[in-house]
């Protein structure tokens, strides 16, 4: 569906009957919006910055917030270096001037080759802007505590600090997200060590620039002019900035090309896409992000994680204090994070009410004491690449591995019993008893008499014949009590217990 100029409350009425939203910068997805949205997986952000989404509170929720920060990375930058090019030359106002019947050729301009350009944040828009502007013959510094001095260098680009860059600069543009940590990044204290005849430009956020800070510094002439596309309150009719006579703007308009509009647009519905079908996102914000290379490696293993979590901990009594995953192989020398929120999520989402995922795994077990450790062995002996989980309660262990093999999760090994089984069905049966004939006839029998079908079985033998043994079946149907009963009561069974395999 498609809704515009909704108000808040209006959204917040008929959020409820969706799975997933897309909006711009222009909606707010309150936390009173994400608490009514009850059926809500996914949240698109159609271009960069999302201080207008909640994104906390999605978290908590399990909700995936996901931004399209590659589509309007040119047009941004484009935009950013023509309010350069304009408060350089005056151009707005010389064409209000001639509009209002002025013929004025005092309005004198300078080159912006071989001067001083700071940009304050070298992330994907600040990188295309320093290309930019070095093709115009200017010279190019940044400050980015999170960039290296050979990704730099590889730039062209030398870091300085910030206070350095205020300095020394004849133009500064500011390319960075609006965060606790950068919201007033540019105040009066900042603002007071700019050159008189420096320029700012702000295309990124509203709010990272003191906005009366800056007014005040134009006023006093301690700053030669500004450019200013983003607000602090949107829309802005009565900023004061508004008020100045060197101060250029446009009403947020840097990304709104029809290019940027369309790229970011086929993007972020690809995304929401992607996660409504279970499948990871290109650009998540809230939740652990791979590159295409590393999940090519590691991308089978996610789902491993989910389902070796989900059945580990419903194969013990209690509630889980530590949790152990050690990964093998080639995963291993990977960024396993993602997998280690999967195996939390499978976990986690078995044995509480609430929606969990991979979005909120990590803070529900921080928040229940979970204790989490990892190993990483490079080499595995049965398999190219394996996954083991052991969890811990009060009253006992549990050990499950799981590999994947042609593209499909298996199960390799429960507690001390090697197998090689493909979880299916809704359910499985796990089953502990003694290596002697007719153990499986009375079990199939027993669940055949009451029309379930079993999928797939597998029985996996201990260290020697005639000692214990593990009987692995998955079932379409639930196992009902008195059926599971009666397994319980065949001669020489010592456990039997039932997993579901989804919520």
């Amino acid at each position: 569906d498609i809704r515009q100029a909704l108000t808040l409350e209006q959204l917040q009425s008929i959020i409820g009957n969706y799975d997933a939203l897309i909006v711009r910068s222009q909606t707010k997805v309150t936390a009173n919006i994400i608490e009514a949205a009850g059926k809500l997986q996914v949240i698109g952000r159609a271009g960069v910055g999302v201080d207008n989404i909640d994104v906390d509170v999605a978290t908590h929720r399990g909700i995936i917030v996901v931004n399209s920060p590659e589509g309007n990375i040119v047009s941004t930058a484009e935009h950013t270096i023509a309010m350069l090019l304009a408060l350089a030359r005056r151009i707005p106002q010389a064409n209000s001037l001639l509009h209002a019947g002025v013929w004025s050729r005092e309005l004198k301009g300078f080159e912006i080759r071989h001067k001083i350009l700071g940009i304050i944040g070298l992330g994907r828009v600040g990188t295309e802007v320093a290309e930019i502007a070095k093709g115009l013959r200017m010279e190019v510094i940044a400050y980015d505590p999170m960039i290296s001095e050979s990704r730099a260098e590889r730039l062209g680009v030398r870091l300085v600090e910030l206070e350095t860059l205020l300095k020394t600069s004849d133009f500064i543009t500011v390319h960075v997200p609006l965060n606790a940590s950068t919201r007033g990044l540019i105040g009066r204290s900042q603002l007071k060590l700019l050159k008189p005849t420096a320029m700012l430009v702000n295309c990124a956020r509203g709010g990272i620039v003191d906005e009366k800070a800056l007014y005040e510094a134009l006023d006093q002439g301690r700053l030669a002019g500004a450019a200013v596309d983003v607000f602090s309150q949107e829309p802005a009719v009565n900023n004061i900035l508004l008020k100045s006579d060197k101060v250029i703007t446009t009403p947020h308009l840097a990304a709104s090309t029809v290019e940027a509009e369309a790229s970011a647009s086929i993007d972020i519905a690809a995304q929401v896409v992607a996660v409504l079908k279970g499948q990871p996102a290109a650009s998540p914000v809230n939740a652990p992000m791979i590159s295409a290379e590393a999940m090519s490696v590691i991308g089978p293993y996610v789902q491993v994680g989910t389902t070796i979590g989900r059945v580990a901990v419903q194969l013990l009594a209690g509630h889980p204090e530590s949790l152990a995953i050690r990964y093998q192989g080639d995963i291993a020398r990977e960024d396993t994070d993602p997998i280690k929120v999967a195996v939390l999520a499978g976990l986690l989402d078995a044995m509480t009410e609430e929606r969990v995922n991979m979005v909120n795994a990590d803070i529900i077990a921080s928040s229940r004491g979970l204790f989490v450790t990892e190993q990483k062995e490079s080499t595995c002996e049965h398999y190219a690449n394996m996954v083991t989980v052991e969890v811990n309660t009060r009253s006992g262990s549990t050990l499950v591995a799981g590999s994947s093999l042609r593209g499909k999760t298996h199960l390799t090994r429960v507690g001390d019993y090697w197998l090689e089984i493909e979880p299916s069905g809704s359910y499985m049966l796990f089953t502990e008893h003694k290596d002697r004939p007719g153990m499986i006839g009375a079990v199939g029998t027993i669940i055949g008499d009451t029309d379930i079908n079993i999928s797939q079985m597998q029985v996996s033998r201990g260290v020697q014949r005639g000692g214990g043994a593990m009987m692995v079946l998955c079932l379409d149907e639930p196992l009902p009590e008195e059926c599971y009963q009666q397994i319980l009561a065949i001669p020489d069974m010592y456990k039997a217990l039932v997993v579901k395999l989804a919520r």
